[in-house]
């Protein structure tokens, strides 16, 4: 059992308990060590603490020889959203493929297999699944996160994937609520604000969360978002209406609410993070998630300090904080006592999705390829959710298939530096050769050096929400002008028209849906 340092009163330990911090490096820090002995009880897991499995098992074995019942909790969504395999792309699709499948019984074994990885490496609280209904198509940061625009899908998807998840022995952490599909700012540079009356939010954006909370989802997460038809002046995050009233009361939800990152710019810039964190807890969250840019000790005793002064000061009840740390703590207790069901392993299974969420337009008049294309990558900045270190694209695996695939990666004037598609280095992957495309100008420069680059080489186009980028879908326009027989691959929401001599639409761009396309244009 855990014996926590004789010298932290309850009012401090209780204050580290519901802190959810993160950290550097790919093993334990001496501080946070040394924090979990305090009544620190739960450590956040990003790309940058995994190496692989094996390191990732040893490395919540160290935490948990510290503290027997810590919450290990990850951002592992499968698709586009990947901590497990952030080197090499995911082994499973993403929301929004599933979501194209509509078979809630696959989303249900997908998540399971995912959990049962999870599970495996020591990992015990998952912030997944995303239950927000996108319905807004320009949305800057969910779009294939999102099981899709209709609620009814989502609703269903989401309590699937809780399903899942949990019977896998790992808790569910259903986000982010309530509900961030209808927004055109990424809350991790800004506060998104939604303008709808009630009744849509009720019928539409709530309507996922009902289902998740029937599921049994241990978790709920937050949002940064400023919804004034609940409350016109706190984020979700800050805001008692909406944490309290409405998901406590009116949705009837008993379980962990945990907070979005509190250093996303959202709070961070408007309110800071040591008052965010107290609104939030006094607003009716349990747990501060904290970590993804904050990463150190300082960082947890600077919030551990503030919650600890709002008490002593009556700005926040004693009684609320309390609360908080025993629904961490019960929580922790579930993820101890939980065991797999049946049945086990389902290894290939994100392969197998994959597959079944493309659609291929064209495909009655197309050939398969049999000498090695020049794929191009239509490549913009990656949201900080999806971060830039995951590889993505069709080249690698059109390169294990068709020997000789170069490719290059192609940015415009709004997508910012040459992004991160396609780079060989891995040894999961197949070395091939990445020519280096060139970032800036229009779209229609970007176009001509895609077509001096592939030269007489068959061209596949690789293109990620071509429907919110005009330099994408300009440079598009200028190759197929040119170039009548290029394959397109769209990797991101299919919302643009289907053009090319082929489209494959994967609905993400998972490392698995990548290899599903080019199974298609290499005829395997």
């Amino acid at each position: 059992m855990t014996t926590f340092a004789s010298d932290t009163d309850t009012l401090t330990r209780d204050a580290l308990t519901v802190l959810q911090p993160g950290f550097t490096g790919t093993t334990a820090p001496d501080w946070l060590l040394r924090r979990l002995g305090e009544g620190l009880a739960s450590v956040g897991l990003f790309g940058r603490n995994i190496a692989s499995p094996e390191q990732l098992a040893a490395l919540t074995a160290q935490l948990r020889a510290e503290r027997d019942d810590v919450l290990v909790a990850i951002d592992e969504e499968g698709g586009d959203v990947t901590r497990l395999e952030v080197r090499t792309g995911s082994s499973f699709p993403g929301n929004h493929a599933l979501g194209a499948v509509d078979d809630i019984e696959l989303t249900r074994e997908v998540a399971r297999e995912l959990g049962r990885r999870l599970a495996a490496c020591g990992v015990n609280l998952n912030w997944a699944p995303s239950a927000d209904v996108n319905s807004n198509p320009g949305n800057p940061v969910i779009g294939v996160r999102s099981f899709g625009a209709d609620p009814h899908l989502v609703a269903r998807h989401t309590a699937a994937y809780v399903e899942g998840l949990q019977s896998a022995g790992v808790a569910a952490c259903t986000k982010h609520f309530p509900g961030h599909g209808d927004t055109a700012v990424d809350s991790h540079h800004a506060l998104p604000r939604i303008d709808v009356d009630p009744a849509v939010l009720g019928d539409r954006d709530l309507a996922p969360f009902r289902a998740a909370i029937t599921a049994g989802s241990r978790a709920v997460m937050s949002a940064h978002i400023l919804v004034p038809a609940l409350d016109p002046d706190r984020p979700a995050t800050l805001s008692p209406r909406i944490l309290t009233d409405l998901l406590r009361g009116e949705l009837g939800y008993d379980g962990l609410i945990v907070t979005d990152g509190m250093e996303m710019r959202a709070i961070a810039a408007t309110y800071g993070i040591e008052r965010g964190s107290v609104l939030a807890v006094a607003a009716g969250a349990d747990a501060i998630c904290v970590g993804g840019g904050l990463a150190d000790d300082e960082t947890v005793r600077r919030l551990r300090d503030a919650l600890v002064a709002a008490v002593r000061s009556g700005e926040l009840a004693e009684e609320r904080l309390a609360d908080a740390a025993r629904r961490v703590r019960a929580l922790a207790r579930w993820t101890a006592q939980a065991a797999p069901t049946e049945p086990g392993p389902a290894p290939g299974i994100g392969l197998i999705a994959a597959r079944r969420a493309l659609k291929v337009t064209g495909a009655a008049g197309f050939t398969p390829l049999t000498e090695a294309p020049y794929v191009a990558a239509f490549t913009p900045v990656a949201n900080i959710a999806v971060g830039d270190e995951t590889p993505w694209g069709v080249a690698a695996e059109l390169a294990a298939l068709l020997p000789g695939t170069d490719t290059g990666s192609f940015s415009g004037d709004s997508g910012g530096g040459q992004g991160a598609s396609d780079r060989p280095g891995s040894s999961e992957r197949p070395v091939i050769s990445d020519r280096p495309g060139g970032s800036g100008g229009s779209g229609e420069e970007v176009g001509r050096r895609t077509l001096a680059a592939a030269g007489s080489r068959r061209i596949v186009a690789v293109v990620r929400d071509e429907h919110r980028h005009p330099w994408m879908a300009a440079a598009l326009d200028t190759v197929l002008t040119a170039r009548p027989d290029t394959i397109v691959v769209e990797m991101g929401v299919p919302q643009a028209p289907a053009r090319g001599a082929l489209h494959i639409a994967t609905h993400g761009a998972a490392r698995v849906c990548g290899r599903a396309a080019a199974e298609i244009i290499a005829g395997v």
